[in-house]
């Protein structure tokens, strides 16, 4: 089991990203404007899949931005 082998500050870790970059990303949406309904779909895709969510919305979401 891969359990086994993570030790506490691994752990700890990866409890910390699973935490923050839903929470960084959420944030990012909801202060930028998007195109369309670009900024539902993000929030909904950051929410519904907490830790793939993200890394999709900062690799392909960040493109998609209104720039002022």
């Amino acid at each position: 089991m891969i359990l086994a082998f993570i030790s506490g500050l691994e752990m700890l870790i990866i409890g910390a990203l699973a935490f923050l970059l839903p929470l960084i990303a959420l944030i990012d949406i909801l202060r930028c404007d998007f195109t369309n309904n670009n900024k539902l779909i993000w929030v909904l895709v950051v929410l519904l899949f907490p830790f793939f969510g993200p890394i999709l919305y900062f690799i392909f979401g960040l493109k998609q931005k209104i720039r002022k």
